[in-house]
């Protein structure tokens, strides 16, 4: 069970990594801060591409696929946090778990049993009851465009949990069996050009006239605790009988880093209905993480 003890340590990472990246768009333009973003990700890993294969076309091109889907889930994920409070972005994006749960089951075959169904009940339910939450702060989730943009973030971060199990599975169970250092460092440096074109052409001719850029230290430290995160989670799931399911489930307990931190940091408001919005999604990890031991 080592694989779960890193997937708890990815999910503490990425708690933080949530915290920094509220802090760093608060009033601030999101492109040029995800750029930053791909750009020290990229840095971080520049000194280990001599000693990473390369792996040819035929791989290189599964790993920019996994870019674009991961930048477009960044990409809704920061316009999404930027606009709404952590102790609401963080329940939800909790939910990404029982996502990849269903997904599996479509994809993968795997069979949900009893107390997974369970799980995926408490998900929904405590989706009901953020909506209502929501609504206390004159946020309703049928109608405001932030909470779309969290919901797609959380949605396109499952489907790259999927792949992500496809692209480490071994060739003789049906995945590609790629390098986990190799999917990191590449698709890290993908993003960074593709986030270079996007802010020459779409955010630096308007500048003038939209949210302007302001430099914060928070902005690298977006970078540091995710490149963490993401390095101790392709560990995880690189090790025998690691399950998707489950890693992705432990990850998403990052909530808790994060929701504390909105808490008392941020001063957020309605904590209490929020506080018993969370623990239903806790909950609901518990089945789910009870019903695939």
């Amino acid at each position: 069970m080592m694989w779960m003890l890193f997937a708890l340590l990815s999910a503490t990472l990425l708690g933080f990594y949530d915290v920094f990246k509220k802090r760093s768009l608060g009033g601030n333009a999101v492109i040029p801060v995800l750029f930053l973003n791909t750009l020290f990700c990229s840095l971080i890993f520049v000194p280990l591409l001599p000693s990473i294969p390369f792996g040819g076309w035929h791989e290189q091109r599964y790993v920019v696929l996994k870019s674009l889907i991961v930048l477009s889930s960044w990409a809704f994920g920061y316009v999404g946090i930027k606009n709404l409070p952590l102790t609401l972005v963080g329940p939800i994006n909790a939910t990404r778990p029982v996502m990849v749960l269903l997904g599996a089951l479509l994809v993968f075959g795997e069979r949900l049993n009893v107390y997974q169904w369970i799980g995926v009940v408490f998900a929904v339910v405590s989706f009901f009851l953020l909506s209502r939450s929501g609504k206390k702060e004159g946020i309703d989730f049928r109608h405001n465009k932030w909470v779309v943009c969290v919901v797609l973030a959380a949605l396109l971060g499952a489907v790259s949990g999927l792949y992500d199990k496809f692209l480490m599975a071994p060739v003789e169970s049906g995945g590609v069996g790629m390098n986990r250092m190799m999917v990191q460092s590449y698709y890290n440096f993908y993003q960074c050009l593709i986030m270079g074109i996007v802010l020459l052409t779409v955010w630096l001719p308007k500048r003038r006239s939209s949210t302007p850029f302001r430099w914060d230290w928070c902005i690298p430290l977006i970078s540091i605790f995710l490149s963490a995160a993401d390095f101790v989670y392709f560990y995880a799931l690189s090790l025998d009988d690691a399950l998707v399911s489950v890693v992705s489930m432990v990850r998403r307990s990052s909530v808790i880093v994060s929701f504390l931190v909105g808490a008392f940091l941020f001063r957020e408001r309605n904590l209490a209905s929020k506080a018993f919005d969370l623990a239903m999604v806790l909950i609901g990890m518990v089945f789910l993480f009870i019903g695939s031991l």
